[in-house]
């Protein structure tokens, strides 16, 4: 079998219901290339029948189709990190298994990867999601971009094409908590986005609660930029001094009206406020330590159960 040029990489988690219909639409798109190319699957611990669909995947189209199969959940970026060890091809796509970016648009990611681009994103057309998760992303768009200085439009889409060395370089990074999109800018001389179709989940829910997705930015923000440290201490610096002159402004109503027993709840509602600040401090701090304690506890990011190949002599 020749060497594929093109792998398209796909982590799945509890997709039973998609998995069909994206394998019937995403090989004739493949297939309609012209070029050699494989697709690698990654089941993240499913627990429902997905890890057999994909065995069967693979044993329908043996040479074009691979599986990962995690003992585990470790994660969707785990999943992908997996693949990305493991990838044979010299442009690498990555594609979610619920159809909500159809797999009809990865062309548009080739054609400009075949211009010169080495990361190619994709961005959502008319977004199919609810109001709250839209306009959500678009706030923490903007805050990222802002804070790390990374331009992307959509960060939440996971339609991608990437040039090998970038991938290369994203495999030597070896960090425990990490953003793929992002990290794979930062490594890119000349990135470029697509305008691409979204549609709405056929079936099943999506993977990422309000948690998952608030977790994944502070990973964002605080993996690739101190800036949150800087403007708190900043703002620290700030409240000092307000605090200084309300002391000093204190004192000398005092000397001249003399002792008040009014204007306590005042001062309860500013020492409140000052916690509040100093606790969401602790907060940004913890998350910096927290990712630090990850990186040297150094424990396997992913443990792989089997994966299923053709084996080229």
């Amino acid at each position: 079998m020749a060497k594929p040029e093109i792998s398209v990489v796909i982590p799945v988690y509890n997709e039973q219901d998609n998995l069909e219909a994206l394998f019937g639409r995403l090989m004739p798109v493949m297939d309609r290339t012209g070029k050699p190319y494989e697709v690698l699957f990654t089941n993240d611990g499913s627990r429902d029948r997905s890890g057999e669909i994909l065995k069967d995947f693979h044993k329908r189209r043996p040479k074009e189709v691979r599986v990962i199969d995690f003992n585990g959940n470790f994660g969707q970026h785990m999943a992908i990190m997996a693949a990305f060890e493991r990838v044979r091809g010299d442009v690498i796509v990555t594609l979610d298994a619920d159809l909500q970016n159809p797999p009809e648009e990865i062309p548009k990611l080739l054609a400009a990867i075949d211009a010169g681009h080495d990361v190619v994103g994709g961005f959502r057309k008319h977004r199919q999601d609810t109001f709250f998760r839209t306009y959500a992303s678009r706030i923490i768009n903007a805050i990222r971009e802002r804070i790390t200085n990374i331009h992307m439009k959509d960060q939440g889409c996971m339609l991608r094409a990437y040039k090998r060395n970038i991938i290369d370089s994203i495999v030597e990074a070896r960090e425990s908590s990490m953003y793929i999109p992002a990290l794979a800018y930062t490594f890119a001389a000349s990135p470029a986005e697509v305008e691409v179709e979204h549609a709405a989940r056929a079936a099943g829910e999506s993977k990422y609660r309000l948690y998952d997705l608030i977790r994944l930015n502070f990973d964002l923000m605080t993996g690739f930029s101190v800036v949150p440290l800087q403007v708190f201490t900043v703002f620290g610096m700030v409240v000092s001094v307000f605090s200084l002159l309300f002391v000093v402004f204190l004192l000398v109503r005092r000397l001249i009206v003399g002792p008040e027993a009014e204007g306590v709840f005042t001062l309860f509602a500013i020492l409140y406020f000052l916690v509040g600040i100093g606790i969401m401090g602790l907060g940004i701090i913890g998350e910096y330590v927290g990712r630090i304690y990850k990186e040297v506890r150094r424990r396997p990011r992913f443990i792989i159960r089997s994966i299923h190949e053709e084996i080229n002599e």
